[in-house]
């Protein structure tokens, strides 16, 4: 198929999903678009059943539910790119970037195609080597939660900060993949081979791994699930934080100041709206915990571990976060501006060191915030104040 062919494919695939006369559902299928330009298409819906894509761009494009069986995708850039709910069974995707890719909900199990052949008759469509395998495929950072995998080829592959929660990936071959700081709470892990695999900082909370191949895997500081309930003093940590409360309300007057030492928050998991201006907290534990609208001023969460925590609309002005771990935490419209305490004296939002790969700044107001040495790698800062904010030169957002 030509380039005139599939941008009036393209054109008309648009049309049918505006509904507008002339439209036409895109069907692909087992057309050969090997390194085509798709980048930015909107594919949503579309039939590329058994097409070759092998090094096509389809970075940032849209196949949300699209056909995709039995498609060759080996080194195909789909950086960015929505394959939520996408059928991907048999999809041979060796080698391909799926950098911060939305993968919710796909479904990647093997699979195989079969297609008439005048002579042989019915034969198995086959890409080079056996479908269904994301061999030494790149997923920093993509969303996979709830995504089925069972029995899926994936060795070597790099799962860098993705988001595997709730998948399926019974029986999945993971030899030597890197799954460093991947959520994996409540996955499907049972029978996995994960031989020689990287799993340094993965949370591991809830996850079935009953008969788990672990032969040489790095499980260093993996989170496993939090306790019932965590004591501070011998007093439950949320009696603590309730205190912490009154003395914000009231000025002082009852309640006490929360000065925590390490601790686990998950055991609270909600902390949206809360009055907890001026906590200190140290190193604490704070993985996907709900902080939406919390008032957050001038505290002390150093080199704390709020990956993927919700911090939509949270204030944060004056906060220190040093070191912080947030890797695709939520701070939209989150207020990291200077915090005035006295007539002409601020304190500003410290986010040296701090790891926001993959994290959500849009909307958010960081004015003057210090973002020295903060790996801010895929990053979102659209629409974010950043009058005056500190980054590395010449590096930014």
């Amino acid at each position: 198929m030509d380039v005139g062919a599939v941008r009036a494919a393209l054109d008309a695939h648009e049309r049918y999903l505006c509904g507008k006369q002339g439209g036409r559902r895109a069907c692909l299928a087992y057309v050969d678009l090997s390194a085509f330009d798709l980048s930015g298409a909107n594919l949503t819906d579309a039939d590329l059943t058994g097409a070759v894509l092998e090094g096509a761009d389809l970075s940032n494009a849209t196949l949300e539910r699209a056909s995709l069986y039995g498609v060759d995708l080996r080194d195909a850039d789909l950086r960015n790119s929505d394959l939520g709910r996408a059928d991907l069974r048999g999809a041979c995707l060796r080698g391909a970037n799926l950098s911060g890719a939305d993968l919710r909900g796909c479904d990647l199990r093997e699979g195989r195609t079969a297609l008439h052949d005048a002579r042989q008759g019915l034969k198995l469509l086959k890409h080079g080597k056996r479908p269904g395998e994301l061999d030494y495929a790149i997923l920093h950072g993509a969303d996979l939660s709830g995504a089925r995998m069972a029995g899926t080829s994936a060795r070597a592959a790099d799962f860098t900060d993705a988001c595997l929660a709730g998948a399926s990936l019974r029986g999945a071959k993971l030899g030597k993949a890197v799954l460093d700081g991947a959520d994996l709470s409540k996955a499907d892990i049972a029978q996995a081979d994960l031989s020689g695999a990287s799993l340094k900082r993965a949370n591991l909370a809830e996850a079935e791994m009953t008969g788990a191949r672990l032969t040489d895997a790095d499980l260093s500081d993996v989170l496993r699930e939090p306790p019932t309930v965590v004591y501070v003093d011998d007093e439950p940590l949320e009696d603590v934080l309730a205190a912490h409360e009154r003395w914000r309300l009231t000025d002082g007057r009852e309640g006490r100041p929360a000065r925590l030492p390490p601790v686990d928050f998950r055991v609270v998991r909600c902390l949206q709206g809360r009055k907890l201006t001026a906590l200190v907290a140290p190193e604490a534990v704070m993985f996907g915990v709900n902080l939406e609208g919390a008032e957050l001023q001038g505290c002390d969460l150093s080199g704390a571990d709020l990956r993927g925590a919700r911090l939509k609309n949270a204030d944060l002005r004056g906060a220190r976060l040093t070191g912080a771990r947030l890797t695709r935490a939520d701070l939209r419209g989150a207020n990291l501006g200077p915090l005035r305490i006295a007539e002409g004296r601020f304190i500003r939002a410290d986010l040296i060191r701090a790891v926001l790969r993959h994290a959500d700044l849009r909307g958010a107001v960081a004015h003057r915030a210090r973002f020295l040495e903060a790996d801010t790698t895929h990053a979102r800062f659209d629409g974010a104040d950043l009058r005056d904010a500190e980054f590395d030169a010449p590096a930014g957002p």
